[in-house]
C-alpha cells in the first residue's frame, strides 16, 4: 500500500460541445431563420431608396430652417427700411401700420413661392428618375403623392397671400413675364392644362378618355361661370364710383370698398377649382400615367420660365433687325378701323 503510487486522476474534460440549432447557426452568420423569406433585390432597393428618401428628408427639413431664418432676416430688414421711410414722410398714411403687415405678408409670400419652385425641380427629378428606373407601382405612389402634396402646399401658400394682399396675386408679378400672358385669376385654366395633357398621356383607355373630356368640360364651365361672376363684379364698381354727386363720393366709395373685398373670393374659388382638377387627375390616371402628367405639366411650366429668361436676355439690336414688317403680318387688318378721326384725339363710346 505504502508503495504503490497513487493513481492519477483523470483531467476533466473538454466542455462538451454546445448543439448549434441551423436557426443558431443562421443568426451567426447574420442571416434570416430558414422559415423567412430570402431578401430579394426589389427589397433591398426599397430600403436603400428608404434610407435615401430619409436622407433628403433631412436635408430638406435643413435647408428649410435656413431659409425661414433667411426669410425672417429679410423681413425685419423690410420692416426697418419702411419705418426709416415712414419716418421721413415718404410714405402716405401716416403711422397707419397695415403698410407693414401688408408688404411683410407679400414678402413671405414671394420668398416662400421661391422655395416652392425649388422644391417643384426636385419633385420633377425624383419622379423623372422612378419613371426611368421603372419602380414598382408602390413606389411611384410614394413619389406622386409626395407630389399632390407639394401643389396642397403652394395653394395654402396662396391663400394666405390672397388674404395679405389679392392685387399681388392677380397682377403676376411673382411671375415670369411669359407666365403672366397666361395668368387666368392669379393662375393657369385648368381646362387649358388637361387641353395640353391629353395628346402627352400613353395607352389611356376610354373610360379614362371619358373621365379627363368630362373633366374638362366641367372645369370649363367652372371657368366661364367665375369669368362671367368677375365680369359683373366690375362692371358693378364702375357703376358705383363713376356716378353721384361729390357729396355722396365718399359713401359711394365706401359701397365700392366693400364690393372690391369680393375678388378674394374668386381667386380663392379658382385656385379651388385648380387644386381640385389636380386631384380629381390623379384619380383618373394609373400611377405611372399621374406621374408623367405632372411631370409634364412641371416640365410647361419650365419652358415658359425658360422662356422669359431667353425674352429678357435677348439682344435689343438684334431684335430691331428681326422685327417682322408690315407686309409679314399674317392677320388682315381693316386699317379704316384703326385709323383716328381728324377732329378728336380719343374714339367715342
Amino acid at each position: 500500500m505504502g508503495g504503490s503510487e497513487t493513481p492519477s486522476l483523470p483531467s476533466p474534460p473538454d466542455q462538451p460541445p454546445q448543439h448549434v440549432t441551423p436557426l443558431q447557426e443562421k443568426r451567426k452568420e447574420g442571416g434570416s431563420a430558414p422559415s423567412d423569406k430570402p431578401v430579394d433585390a426589389k427589397t433591398l432597393r426599397r430600403l436603400a431608396q428608404n434610407r435615401e428618401a430619409a436622407r433628403n428628408s433631412r436635408l430638406r427639413k435643413k435647408a428649410y430652417v435656413q431659409q425661414l431664418e433667411s426669410s425672417r432676416i429679410k423681413l425685419t430688414q423690410l420692416e426697418q427700411d419702411l419705418h426709416r421711410t415712414r419716418s421721413q414722410g415718404l410714405v402716405l398714411g401716416g403711422s397707419n401700420h397695415s403698410n407693414v403687415n401688408l408688404c411683410s405678408g407679400v414678402a413671405v409670400f414671394d420668398v416662400e413661392y421661391a422655395r416652392w419652385l425649388e422644391d417643384d425641380h426636385r419633385h420633377m427629378s425624383v419622379v423623372r428618375t422612378g419613371l426611368q428606373a421603372h419602380l414598382s407601382d408602390g413606389d411611384l405612389r410614394v413619389i406622386v403623392d409626395g407630389y399632390i402634396s407639394h401643389y396642397d402646399e403652394v395653394f395654402e401658400l396662396r391663400c394666405m397671400a390672397t388674404k395679405s394682399d389679392v392685387f399681388h396675386l392677380i397682377t403676376g408679378t411673382w411671375t415670369s413675364p411669359v407666365e403672366r400672358c397666361f395668368l387666368w385669376m392669379a393662375g393657369f385654366r385648368p381646362s387649358e392644362i388637361i387641353k395640353m395633357l391629353i395628346p402627352q398621356l400613353d395607352l389611356l383607355t376610354e373610360q379614362q378618355l371619358m373621365g379627363i373630356y368630362s373633366l374638362q368640360q366641367s372645369s370649363q364651365q367652372a371657368e366661364e361661370a367665375l369669368s362671367q361672376g368677375l365680369d359683373q363684379l366690375q362692371q358693378s364698381l364702375v357703376d358705383t364710383i363713376a356716378v353721384g354727386s361729390v357729396v355722396d363720393g365718399m359713401h359711394r366709395m365706401g359701397i365700392a370698398l366693400g364690393k372690391l373685398a369680393n375678388l378674394e373670393g374668386f381667386v380663392r374659388q379658382a385656385d379651388k377649382l385648380r387644386q381640385q382638377t389636380l386631384h380629381q387627375l390623379r384619380r383618373i390616371l394609373t400611377v405611372r400615367q399621374a406621374a408623367c402628367c405632372f411631370l409634364v405639366i412641371g416640365e410647361y411650366n419650365g419652358r415658359l420660365r425658360a422662356l422669359s429668361s431667353l425674352w429678357q436676355s435677348r439682344p435689343q439690336d438684334h431684335q430691331r433687325n428681326t422685327m417682322p414688317d408690315e407686309s409679314s403680318c399674317q392677320i388682315p387688318i381693316d386699317r379704316r378701323m384703326v385709323q383716328p378721326t381728324p377732329q378728336n384725339h380719343f374714339p367715342e363710346f
